[in-house]
């Protein structure tokens, strides 16, 4: 089971569900834009506060797109169809596997983010998303795409997923520089959430919406954290695989 094999798997699975993953893909951000947004009538940063909200919202779906993809999927494949077993017995590496499924992930969270691009055009915000853009918003979704599959490995029943979601990817998607600005938090706690994977992609996304482009500090903390967590993937078969 190759990196092809796999991201063949993925664009199959991702054309027979089109639709239902096109509307998961829209309905949470839209209500964000239009409640938010829309509602609110101020000004953060020195920008229209729907200016600062858009990239916020673009990262937050390229999260969860990606994370979503992976974690649920692969725990069930894990603990109820027995599909490793014969990642196991395969004699195509480990690797190849813990590759595809990030790269699957990370493109489900890159069209989920494009869908949203596209819906704000109408608006008219003046917002500028080129390539790098585009590359940050793989590389998030590479990073929970990874932590998808970390989660679905050592989870031990099919509850884990969802709790750890509820207590991790969700009070993220509030903290992490999307709705508002992280600056009036207290010192110390202002640089934790700001180290974390989605603060860093709200800010260089939006740094670059507003014509300023962004530096590699950013890509360099994504590409730690794809490092970890990508460790503790592959420590997770290998190990499996001596038992």
């Amino acid at each position: 089971m190759g990196i092809i094999t796999i991201l063949w798997e993925k664009w199959r699975e991702f054309r027979r569900d089109f639709y239902k993953i096109t509307l998961a893909a829209m309905i949470a951000p839209l209500m964000y834009l239009v409640v938010f947004g829309m509602g609110i009538k101020t000004v953060t940063n020195g920008q229209p506060y729907l200016n600062f909200l858009i990239p916020g919202v673009v990262a937050l779906t390229t999260m969860n797109g990606s994370f979503n993809a992976i974690a649920q999927n692969l725990n069930v494949q894990r603990l109820y169809e027995k599909a490793f077993d014969q990642v196991m017995i395969s004699p195509t590496p480990l690797w190849q596997f813990i590759v595809g499924q990030i790269i699957g992930g990370s493109l489900r969270g890159l069209y989920a983010g494009i869908v949203i691009l596209v819906l704000t055009i109408p608006i008219g915000t003046g917002l500028v998303f080129n390539g790098y853009s585009f590359l940050i918003m793989f590389l998030n979704g590479a990073v929970f795409s990874t932590i998808g599959v970390v989660v679905s490995f050592y989870a031990r029943n099919h509850t884990d997923v969802p709790r750890f979601s509820n207590y991790i990817i969700m009070p993220m998607a509030y903290l992490c520089n999307t709705f508002f600005s992280t600056e009036q938090m207290p010192h110390g706690l202002r640089e934790v959430i700001g180290a974390l994977p989605l603060s860093q992609t709200s800010a260089m996304l939006r740094s670059i919406a507003a014509g300023e482009g962004c530096g590699y500090t950013g890509i360099l903390i994504l590409g730690i954290y794809l490092l970890v967590f990508g460790t503790l993937a592959f420590a997770f078969l290998y190990k499996k695989k001596n038992l």
